[in-house]
């Protein structure tokens, strides 16, 4: 396989630097790599493999003989370095949600719509951690009979705010432990012992802007236009990888056996499921790692049609490091 020249937009940040660590975890073929980040961070020593790397001004100017750029900055900075990078000829693998939902900008789970690679006009999406982890858990049943409707409940890690939700977490159990009010910043209340039922904005339904992109993205990665999905996005004291409550109606029923052998053959998957030995999906055995634990199957006491799961992955990993560099080893390979 040929080698290429690859940068990481936002390197020092919490999903940045773990692009790094896979990249060399998947020994990703690196002929030249730049590591890009904010002026501030500009001679910034990163671990990378054996030694270091330094961190370099993200400019206009910094994409010159990139093959691929894998984006792991904000939205608005997304935006803005977006032209230049596609200007210089390399292929914009996004991690925000600048462009997931742009007609011809490909939302990609390599498992579920690897096809989809192939339309891109010099930017792919990666999509929302929880869409991924949902997905990736249900998209099995989903080849069996198309899914009609899902319910979905979002547990999320701390670390789904970045590095200064997990510091906050781990601040906030030291203050509790010693007698201290717990100080509030990152989050709207107190997360530690505490549960919060709002992420993302109010998008002027009732839902979140997080909430949304279950049934938005759901849509555009799975091609079902008609999907319609309720979901609620908590998050909890816990502090990397997500956990997802799923009830979906299928087209035609689909029984707990044949969900369970369509999940446990499915790539990105791993079947977690014995209720009577207390074996299930949980975010302590899911962190840190690629792959998608699917348990409690069930079915639905409320729709004949329903089936009922539970599912944990690492949002930092499979939830969007790892799966924009999949999606940059399907470019290599096509």
């Amino acid at each position: 396989m040929n080698k290429v020249n690859i940068a990481v937009l936002g390197a020092t940040g919490a999903v940045g630097r773990e692009m790094l660590k896979v990249l060399q975890e998947r020994r990703f073929p690196i002929n030249q790599l730049k590591a890009l980040a904010s002026a501030r961070s500009s001679g910034m020593e990163l671990p990378f493999g054996d030694g270091t790397i330094t961190v370099e001004e993200a400019t206009e100017n910094s994409f010159e003989g990139m093959d691929i750029v894998l984006g792991a900055a904000s939205n608005a900075l997304a935006k803005q370095l977006a032209p230049a990078i596609v200007k210089a000829g390399a292929v914009f693998v996004d991690n925000s949600s600048a462009f997931r939902m742009v007609d011809d900008v490909p939302l990609i789970v390599p498992e579920i719509n690897p096809e989809d690679v192939q339309k891109h006009k010099g930017i792919i999406s990666n999509p929302n951690c929880s869409t991924i982890i949902t997905l990736t858990a249900v998209a099995a049943l989903n080849r069996l009979s198309p899914i009609q409707t899902m319910v979905a409940s979002t547990y999320q890690a701390v670390s789904g705010a970045g590095a200064n939700g997990l510091r906050e977490l781990e601040q906030q159990v030291l203050d509790y432990a010693a007698g201290k009010k717990p100080e509030v910043n990152v989050f709207p209340w107190q997360i530690a012992f505490n549960l919060i039922p709002q992420i993302g904005d109010d998008s002027g339904n009732g839902y979140t802007s997080e909430e949304m992109k279950m049934q938005n993205e759901g849509r555009k990665i799975m091609h079902l236009p008609e999907l319609n999905v309720t979901c609620t996005c908590v998050r909890v004291p816990v502090l990397r990888s997500h956990s997802i409550s799923v009830t979906l109606r299928t087209q035609r029923k689909i029984s707990v056996a044949e969900a369970r052998e369509a999940i446990a053959a499915a790539p990105g998957c791993r079947l977690v499921d014995d209720l009577a030995g207390k074996v299930y999906p949980m975010p302590l055995d899911t962190s840190d790692q690629d792959t998608v634990f699917v348990g409690r199957i069930r079915d639905d006491l409320t729709d004949e049609k329903g089936l009922t799961l539970w599912c944990c992955g690492d949002q930092i990993r499979k939830g969007a490091a790892t799966n924009a560099i999949q999606i940059a080893e399907l470019l290599l390979k096509r």
